[in-house]
């Protein structure tokens, strides 16, 4: 029997990734945080959210021992996490500041692999955080990388629908072309190393690899280690569960299950070892983008595009029922960020002083109010609130609450944009309401002052396409404009 046990409604935009450590669960999202809860209850740990980045965090990872959490963004940056006090450690910077879309730890823990939107890969030696080599396949996104078992090499795949497999020196050890149709989107090991029979090659070692993409398809492959150092790429299955592409696959802890996600808005789940389809889990209102298993439970994390995580509990491991298909059902309990009643009115911009007084007494911060009524601050100064005004104009001299504050600020700035606002009116690249919409040479919308800043430092690709830009000229979108006037008028 497989149950839907919890959901979390915490994120305010899409969610991107999710990973399991032995005790606890990640996931990052497009509204440029991650969130940690206790897998004991699923509550959120005191320093979740974590906010480091400036753009959407794509992918997460636990380090082996579950000390770190790594996660990637379009900021073109990789940011090493204490899980201990929830504190940056380290801040890489990808080579050529592109954006980085997926990042992946070795089993050892020795070394970090981040790929990134330019098609190049950087390795790091993770105990240093120190760049290690670089290494690239031009003309493509890098969107998918895991590492063997054995820690020794890593596959990667693109946006091209190549998947290649690579050793510790960059060099490209084997590459299968056209894997996918329209693109590879996700790929990872299995976490079996399985010996061979003797050939006239030598002794064969064995790894399983999982890959999914565009064409919709799910496809198990055979990856052989010969004695002589070559190696060979076998397909074994292609499972065809999902009738549209598929986003996210992964393998349990122990490699006898295997889930993928899908824009069909199902998870599926496999018996890995005879491809047989076990269920089919609905209950995502839009497109499944990641899934995860615990190492330590029976329990499967799916994260959406409707901005939720559900926990799924695989009662009965691999003995499913003939692809049985679960009925839509409410969760059993549900974890949801806090609303404050001035949060009722839609933009914080909007909120008067005594809006602001009511947020502070139900955030924790009572103690607060009659300073900002002394200083008269409404919703839009209080958006603008930072370290140096607090310290300077407003007297605080705790620096905890300080930094409490502006944590609450940084999660009010996040709700207030991502709830309830039309997509066509947030930024491509902030993912904030845009006040200033021009158009680029690709035909998107922006921020002017986000897509200026990107053309500055992004070799002038497109944020959307990844294609170069033929122009950077910015034509101003006077209709976009006046059609968010009319919405917040709205409101």
């Amino acid at each position: 029997m497989t149950s839907l046990i919890c959901t979390l409604n915490d994120h305010r935009d899409d969610v991107n990734w999710c990973a399991f450590s032995a005790k606890l669960l990640a996931t990052c999202s497009g509204d440029k945080t991650l969130r940690v809860y206790s897998t004991s209850d699923f509550s959120e740990l005191p320093f979740s959210p974590l906010s480091g980045h400036g753009y959407s965090v794509h992918c997460c990872c636990f380090s082996p021992c579950g000390q770190f959490l790594c996660s990637c963004s379009t900021d073109a940056t990789t940011v090493v996490w204490s899980m201990v006090t929830g504190e940056i450690e380290a801040v890489m910077e990808h080579p050529g500041r592109s954006p980085v879309r997926i990042c992946a730890l070795s089993p050892d823990s020795a070394h970090l692999v981040t790929g990134a939107s330019d098609g190049t890969l950087a390795l790091w030696d993770f105990p240093s955080k120190q760049l290690n080599r670089t290494g690239a396949v031009s003309d493509t996104t890098m969107v998918a990388c895991s590492f063997s078992p054995c820690s020794r090499v890593f596959m990667t795949g693109s946006t091209y629908g190549d998947l290649r497999l690579w050793d510790l020196s960059m060099n490209q050890l084997h590459a299968e072309k056209n894997a996918h149709d329209l693109g590879v989107t996700c790929c990872t090991f299995a976490p079996d190393i399985l010996s061979g029979e003797k050939n006239h090659r030598g002794q064969v070692v064995q790894f399983r690899l999982a890959s999914c993409g565009q064409d919709s398809h799910l496809k198990i492959w055979a990856i052989n280690k010969f004695a002589s150092g070559a190696y060979k790429m076998k397909l074994l299955h292609t499972l065809t569960g999902q009738s549209a592409p598929v986003l996210s696959c992964a393998y349990s802890s122990d490699g006898q299950l295997l889930a993928s996600c899908s824009v069909d808005k199902t998870v599926t789940v496999y018996d890995a070892a005879n491809a047989v389809l076990l269920y089919t889990l609905r209950q995502h209102e839009r497109y499944v983008t990641a899934c995860c298993f615990s190492p330590t439970s029976p329990l499967i994390a799916t994260g959406s595009m409707d901005k939720t995580v559900n926990i799924w509990r695989l009662e009965d491991g691999c003995s499913g029922h003939g692809g049985k298909t679960l009925p839509e059902e409410p969760a059993l309990a549900s974890h949801e960020g806090k609303t404050s009643a001035g949060q009722s009115k839609l933009l914080v911009t909007d909120w008067s002083e005594g809006d602001v007084s009511e947020w502070l007494v139900e955030e924790g911060l009572s103690g607060l109010v009659e300073k900002f009524r002394a200083n008269n601050i409404d919703g839009t100064e209080l958006l603008s609130l930072t370290k140096e005004t607090l310290a300077s104009e407003l007297l605080i001299e705790s620096v905890g609450l300080r930094s409490k504050l502006l944590r609450k600020v940084e999660e009010l700035k996040s709700h207030s944009v991502c709830s309830g606002v039309p997509d066509e009116f947030l930024c491509p690249i902030t993912r904030e309401l845009i006040k200033e919409p021009v158009i680029a040479a690709d035909g998107y919308s922006y921020e002017r002052e986000a897509i200026e800043s990107w053309i500055n430092t992004k070799n002038r690709s497109s944020p959307m396409t990844n294609l170069p830009l033929l122009t950077t000229l910015l034509t101003p979108n006077h209709t976009l404009k006046m059609a968010i006037g009319r919405w917040k008028t709205s409101q």
